[in-house]
């Protein structure tokens, strides 16, 4: 059980990525007191649970509702894990989730927390994808439940990391933020490689 939590919480700490979203984060909120800013980090991170959670709890029925096959949701999550992680080993984009039109609108609005911060920066597709797919693969409760608390670590970390992005990324500066955005993009892509060899075992027959 600790292996796989430990496997579990890793795997999505790459995918979620709050590293990327501090930057981000802070040119948002820039302006705020240090109070505002933990709110909206913290209610944040609870509408990562909340909606990382519907997925773990329903995932299996909303795979069943739409007659997709194990197999079907292990590739197609490997192919949106793979996808995101590129864009976090893309030099030019940084790691950024938010398109032009949707960073402009989020400076605008008073309250970030749900969205853009928790959706899709840090409970994204690529977050949802992989909470399906490790849900696809889990036959007992307490794989959900070695899950469930494997969202709610990397949603406390999350918080942690964006009440301290300032004193953060002074630290490691724009080098440092970019080699460890590329780490968890390489982590990444290798989870998305794996799920999509997970899909395509059972269909070859090996």
């Amino acid at each position: 059980m600790i292996a796989f939590l430990l496997a579990s919480f890793t795997s999505l700490l790459s995918i979620a990525n709050p590293f990327a979203a501090m930057p981000i984060f802070l040119a948002m909120t820039d302006g705020d007191s240090d109070k505002q800013r933990r709110q909206q980090a913290f209610k944040a991170s609870i509408y990562m649970v909340l909606i990382l959670g519907v997925f773990l709890i329903g995932g299996n029925y909303i795979i069943s509702f739409f007659g997709i096959s194990l197999e079907g949701i292990r590739i197609a999550g490997g192919l949106l894990i793979m996808k995101m992680a590129y864009s976090l080993l893309d030099p030019d984009s940084q790691g950024r989730k938010l398109n032009a039109a949707d960073h402009s609108e989020a400076f605008r609005k008073p309250d970030i927390s749900f969205s853009p911060l928790a959706m899709p920066m840090l409970a994204g597709p690529g977050s949802i994808a992989l909470v399906l797919g490790m849900a696809s693969q889990s036959d007992t409760m307490v794989d959900y439940l070695t899950i469930a608390i494997a969202i709610v670590l990397v949603a406390l970390t999350s918080f942690l990391l964006l009440v301290v992005a300032p004193n953060f990324t002074r630290m490691l500066g724009r080098t440092g933020m970019t080699a460890l955005t590329r780490m968890m993009g390489f982590i990444a892509l290798t989870i998305g490689v794996q799920f999509i060899i997970n899909g395509v075992r059972p269909i070859i027959g090996t």
